[in-house]
């Protein structure tokens, strides 16, 4: 692919993700007043709650893969090396998880965890059901795969000569830092800097592997589960 496609495609996901960003940043006090309003359908919270986050971390993705014409699975959705990748991602995310821990901020684990989740599980049959499949998709695979997407179009436009040094990977791992409330204390420090290493070492691991699985497994078991 040649760099014009490629920075049109980083382009893409650049405009994509700021709209929905900026969109939630606009909105965030109605967006989390109309989220907790249980007199509204948990389902249609869901879905507000869905949109947006698909918008921010997996629109601009898939429009890029849809307009190449890349399957999904060539990013490295594959069987090949996925026990190697997640033991590998859950070992990056290690310094992550002892900080929690550390913090006091553990109160359990609970995967595919977002504000709503215990009112979509009580929902019943079948709208429990299709409001977890909406989390494990969004929250989940798209929310994991989105940073492998954009971490291979920087490393295809601007390749990097060690193994070990990544651009993609550090823009990725800001951008992840960046993208959440952001805390100077000595804590937040300590925070920011286990989620980088977190988010960094994941995307090595997807480029030694060869395996995506391993990231994604990171946002359905460790991120959205602590």
């Amino acid at each position: 692919m040649n760099q014009n496609k490629l920075d049109i495609d980083l382009w893409i996901i650049v405009l994509v993700t700021l709209a929905f960003f900026l969109l939630y940043v606009v909105t965030g006090k109605q967006l989390l007043n109309f989220v907790a309003n249980q007199n509204i359908s948990v389902l249609a919270r869901l879905l507000l709650m869905a949109g947006v986050q698909f918008g921010v971390a997996g629109l601009g993705s898939t429009i890029v893969c849809m307009l190449r014409k890349e399957k999904f699975k060539s990013f490295g959705l594959t069987r090949k090396n996925i026990v190697k990748a997640i033991i590998e991602t859950i070992g990056c995310f290690l310094p992550y998880i002892c900080y929690v821990f550390a913090s006091g901020q553990f109160d359990g684990f609970h995967p595919f965890h977002i504000a709503i989740t215990d009112e979509v599980i009580a929902s019943g049959i079948p709208f429990s059901i299709l409001g977890m499949a909406i989390i494990i998709i969004i929250w989940g695979f798209f929310e994991g795969f989105n940073y492998v997407v954009i971490c291979n179009k920087i490393n295809k436009r601007y390749p990097t000569p060690t193994a070990w040094l990544d651009y993609g990977a550090i823009v990725c791992a800001t951008v992840g830092i960046l993208f959440h409330p952001f805390d100077i204390s000595f804590l937040g420090i300590i925070e920011n800097v286990t989620i980088f290493i977190a988010i960094y070492g994941m995307l090595i691991v997807k480029k030694k592997t060869g395996n995506a699985w391993g990231c994604i497994f990171a946002f359905c078991f460790i991120w959205n589960a602590l």
